[in-house]
């Protein structure tokens, strides 16, 4: 018997990671639509349809939401209005500005993030076996994003605003990673889903209001676009559920590293459907990336449950 609930433990990274996979598809279905629409406006058509399952959702979880903490209120703000809402606008930004596979791509530094906080708001200990995988996934997650084994500092300024944006969007994400494996020491991982959307639709009403944005933002509704709903139920609500439950029985500092599955796969897309081209050094970096997602659901074997009374002494 305890043999076969430490295989439903383990799967918890992979379900991360598939969850990440999803999130792959993200640059395909938005890049067309930056081309009509400003980002405020994509990000909350996203967002008002998503409150088609956000608010049954919440609905029929009121009774765990009146016993939440202060913390945990402050928690789910920081992943709906940080993680949701304002990283998604950067990130859409992003791709108007630059070379979408290097906007997705560089969300692979988005472990440096969460690894820090898990550390610091969670209290989560770090495995000797731990940063040996992570050094991997760093390196192979520079390869994919370069494509080249030069410094950074030396590949020149003509990216820096996508570099920007993009990084931006990754430090609020890696954040949004360790707020959920706390607040899911209380919720259940559909209820964390649903409040993610819903509470930050006040917060995107609020960015769309200049420039007319939201009118522009109507608009996009009444055409309905097949892009626009694919990537609310995509990478938007099935991406995350499947996410929400991995993330229940992992910890943060390995689930931002199983995250990495999110540029692998997306490059790939990229490199199909909006024709950006991939070096082999770059899918040398897929390769490494991948390897270390594998050995860590093999080699760390996070808790059960979240630490809910450290962590709220913590935070």
């Amino acid at each position: 018997m305890a043999r076969k609930t430490s295989r439903v433990t383990w799967s918890g990274p992979l379900l991360v990671a598939f969850g990440a996979m999803l999130w792959g598809a993200d640059g395909v279905l938005r890049v067309p639509l930056t081309k009509s629409l400003a980002a405020p406006a994509i990000v909350l058509d996203e967002h008002i349809l998503l409150a088609f399952y956000a608010v049954p959702a919440l609905l029929l979880s009121v009774a765990a939401l009146r016993k939440l903490r202060a913390t945990e209120w402050l928690a789910l703000v920081g992943i709906s209005w940080g993680g949701s809402a304002l990283a998604t606008v950067l990130f859409t930004m992003a791709f108007s500005t630059g070379n979408p596979t290097t906007v997705i791509l560089l969300q692979k530094v988005q472990p440096l993030f969460a690894i820090v906080l898990a550390r610091l708001l969670l209290g989560e200990p770090f495995s000797r076996r731990y940063w040996p995988w992570f050094v991997l996934a760093m390196v192979g997650a520079y390869l994919v994003s370069f494509g080249t084994l030069e410094p950074f500092w030396e590949l020149g300024q003509a990216k820096a605003i996508t570099a920007v944006l993009a990084l931006g969007a990754a430090a609020l994400w890696g954040s949004a990673t360790v707020f959920g494996r706390f607040v899911l020491a209380d919720l259940p991982f559909p209820t964390v889903t649903g409040a993610r959307f819903l509470l930050a639709l006040p917060f995107l009403f609020v960015l769309a209001l200049p420039n007319g944005n939201v009118a522009n933002a109507v608009a996009g509704l009444q055409a309905s676009t097949l892009n626009l709903v694919l990537l609310a139920l995509i990478p938007g609500l099935i991406s995350l559920l499947v996410y929400y439950r991995g993330l229940t029985t992992t910890r943060a500092s390995i689930a931002t590293l199983a995250e990495l599955a999110f540029p692998a796969t997306a490059i790939v897309l990229n490199w199909f459907f909006l024709h950006q081209g991939v070096t082999t050094i770059e899918l040398a970096g897929f390769v490494m990336v991948w390897c270390a997602i594998t050995a860590l659901d093999r080699v760390v074997a996070p808790s059960p449950e979240p630490a809910g009374a450290p962590a709220a002494a913590t935070a």
